[in-house]
């Protein structure tokens, strides 16, 4: 679960502009943008994976295709 939330430096910690959904005393790990020093974050994830396209496709390739991958990208004889 990713949140995305804007917040004010005071000096000494980190002020939240809206709190968030999470339980008190859970530990976060903090990633620190700076406005208009740096880019802005990517967006979430939306938990979809390259597999799961790939799967979606339904691509159709030779049974063996893991087993000898150089030989259908690249050719190599590899002696089968």
């Amino acid at each position: 679960m990713t949140h995305l939330v804007q917040a004010t430096y005071d000096g000494s910690a980190l002020q939240l502009d809206e709190p968030l959904p999470i339980e008190p005393n859970t530990r976060v790990l903090v990633s620190v943008h700076p406005n208009g020093t740096e880019k802005e974050p990517d967006a979430p994830s939306t938990g979809v994976s390259a597999f799961d396209i790939a799967l979606s496709m339904k691509l159709d390739g030779p049974p063996d295709w893991s087993e000898r991958v150089d030989h259908y990208l690249y050719g190599i004889d590899d002696g089968k």
